[in-house]
């Protein structure tokens, strides 16, 4: 049976407009962002299929473009809803980043980095500009590599810290593999940029190398 021949009381989108999002269950939230199900399934019933293969919302909105086509009534458009709402959550994260006075400590940036990055196939390596008093200015991921990791010019990040007017830098990038065990290279680049950034005043704060589960601070290391 589809939505349209429920009871008023108990359609999704009428229950939201009704008695707000927060009385949806997480299928029916779900069933909101796909909008239709397929011929004789509800919405409801295909993002219960999700939330079976996936385990919960996270899983659903994170998981992978040809996972999520392997799923029986997953189109091209139901698909990119779920994406879209990823990066609007994401945005949402960083205008909150970016409202704070100072960034005081890492952990702000430490949970939107986790959230952007923990699934990457590849490894990115990113930086976020910050001003005199620590605000942040800017993110940027500057450069992308293989599974096996990304070259990392300091020229370029010279350039584009110049470019924001930056103070200071939180350098941060993924392990595609979920260690977020810092490797030596990790080391060596950090201390490289470090004594780069430092011929036009710039501080290096923090590096910050994020896994599957967990976000490694160089600085808390004394690495930095």
């Amino acid at each position: 049976m589809t939505i349209k021949c429920w009871p008023e009381s108990e359609k999704p989108r009428e229950k939201l407009f009704c008695s707000g999002a927060s009385v949806l269950s997480e299928a029916e939230l779900l069933a909101v962002v796909l909008s239709t199900g397929q011929r004789g399934r509800s919405a409801v019933a295909v993002a219960r299929d999700l939330l079976l293969e996936f385990g919960d919302l996270s899983g659903v909105i994170t998981a992978k473009i040809e996972k999520l086509q392997a799923i029986s009534g997953m189109g091209p458009a139901k698909i990119a809803n779920l994406k879209a709402i990823k990066e609007i959550g994401l945005r949402c994260d960083f205008i909150d980043l970016i409202s704070k006075e100072a960034l005081t400590n890492t952990d702000k940036a430490k949970d939107y980095l986790r959230a952007r990055f923990c699934q990457h196939d590849i490894e990115v390596f990113s930086a976020i500009f910050l001003d005199t008093q620590h605000r942040v200015l800017a993110f940027e991921e500057l450069f992308k590599g293989t599974i096996d990791g990304a070259a990392v010019y300091p020229r370029e990040v010279v350039k584009r810290c110049i470019a924001h007017n930056a103070a200071a830098i939180i350098l941060a990038h993924n392990h595609p593999s979920g260690v977020a065990e810092p490797s030596q290279a990790d080391i060596a680049i950090t201390a490289k940029l470090k004594q780069a950034l430092a011929m036009i005043d710039i501080r290096v704060l923090d590096h910050l190398v994020i896994g599957a589960n967990e976000v490694v601070s160089l600085s808390d290391r004394a690495l930095v």
